[in-house]
């Protein structure tokens, strides 16, 4: 008997998409919304996950009509490394600050890939993507984040 999906990796991953947008939808919907000129708590989770909901639906969707790979093996180690470096940037952005978190999670996570290695022009684009994250989201949005942590605060 013929099996209705197509590619197995698609329809996985779907349905990987559609569990994290339904429980971005079920924890973003205990926050107000607020609207687009005055954006709530709420606001930014409620907007990715619904976007995240339809390319769930739109990769479960092509899992059934266009065929694709098989399933291999599950890459623990690099998954392992990726969600470890989200856990990372949680546990040092207090006291370490955004810099140092950030730097220590990107590169946690870069080290994920078999082709990372070190080179100064991607060490420049690290620090011009920390600079410009600490800019977008510590200065101009206002996020409640210390750039500097509480363990090189002097005093």
């Amino acid at each position: 008997m013929m099996s209705l999906i197509r590619s197995p990796k698609d329809f996985w991953s779907g349905v990987i998409y559609l569990a994290a947008a339904l429980f971005g939808l079920i924890v973003g919907s205990d926050y107000p919304m607020g609207r687009a000129g005055q954006m709530g708590p709420g606001y930014f989770p409620i907007i990715l996950s619904s976007l995240l909901l339809v390319f769930g639906i739109a990769t479960l969707a092509r899992a059934f009509i266009v065929p694709g790979e098989q399933v291999t093996k599950f890459a623990l180690k690099p998954a392992l490394l990726i969600v470890g470096s989200v856990v990372l940037f949680g546990l040092l952005v207090e006291r370490a600050g955004f810099i140092i978190a950030m730097f220590a999670s990107i590169l946690m996570s870069a080290s994920a890939s078999r082709e990372f290695r070190f080179e100064w022009s991607a060490a420049l684009g690290l620090i011009a993507f920390i600079a410009a994250g600490a800019l977008l989201f510590v200065k101009a949005l206002g996020v409640p984040m210390p750039l500097v942590g509480s363990w090189f605060n002097a005093g």
